[in-house]
């Protein structure tokens, strides 16, 4: 590459500036209470600066050629909008080489493995930070391939990476595809996080709402009474009255 195109080529370090120029002290606050970052919440120690995700979306959008290594020192950083605007890079990288235009499998393959290896070195670490990429980098990349690594990682020790597990899914779900998600929530549909609770019955209302509701329905059949309070709610939220009174009832 010549000196002119390294001098131009898009940096880790531009996109922090240019999410510090919409950053809001007021907002980081919130957003630290919101994401639990305290002693012993979720989200313990983790760094907010204050900006919003339509505006991160915005500065990713004027970065989307940002090379891998640069979008690894934003995932690496200790700032969660970073290591967001790192993640949606990837995604926006990744839409991009499936595009009608051309699919470049390639490129594929090489931003779901980089997004795997940031999975494992703890750097999605989240829930936004999770439900923003999974479904495109893994469940997406997924659909015509082996499937092992959902099942790797929804019997993880860590939190998050038992929710890429389930929440990448859905990028199975929006192709019609709901038998990944009902093996992972019957698997998952008990684990100790408030947080998993919520993502398993997520997944299964959207199984209801975009492939099949029988499917759906037959889970509950099954499994409502041994499923958390939490994740019954969320998989019966688009039932008719009826049909969630009877199931919450259980």
């Amino acid at each position: 590459m010549s000196e002119t195109a390294d001098a131009t080529a898009p940096t880790a370090e531009a996109v922090r500036a240019a999410l510090a120029l919409v950053a809001s002290p007021e907002r980081a606050a919130g957003s630290a209470r919101f994401f639990k970052t305290g002693p012993g919440q979720y989200g313990e120690g983790d760094v907010f600066i204050g900006v919003s995700v339509p505006a991160t979306r915005v500065v990713v959008k004027r970065f989307s050629g940002l090379p891998l290594d640069e979008v690894g020192a934003l995932l690496g950083s200790a700032v969660h909008e970073h290591r967001l605007a790192g993640l949606l890079t990837l995604v926006r990288q990744y839409d991009q080489a499936t595009s009608a235009r051309g699919r470049d499998d390639v490129a594929r393959t090489r931003l779901s493995e980089y997004y795997l290896d940031a999975v494992r070195a703890g750097q999605v670490n989240n829930w936004d930070l999770v439900d923003s990429s999974a479904p495109t980098l893994l469940g997406d990349y997924l659909f015509d391939r082996p499937r092992d690594v959902l099942a790797e990682l929804a019997g993880s020790s860590v939190l998050w990476e038992r929710r890429v597990a389930i929440v990448a899914t859905l990028g199975l779900i929006m192709r019609g595809d709901a038998g990944t998600t009902l093996e992972l929530a019957a698997r998952l549909r008990c684990d100790s996080e408030d947080l998993m609770h919520k993502a398993v019955g997520w997944m299964l209302r959207e199984v209801g709402k975009r492939v099949d509701r029988q499917l759906l329905i037959g889970f509950l059949d099954e499994y409502a009474q041994r499923m958390p309070r939490t994740a019954l709610s969320y998989a019966t939220e688009h039932l008719d009255p009826e049909a969630r009174a009877h199931y919450r009832g259980r």
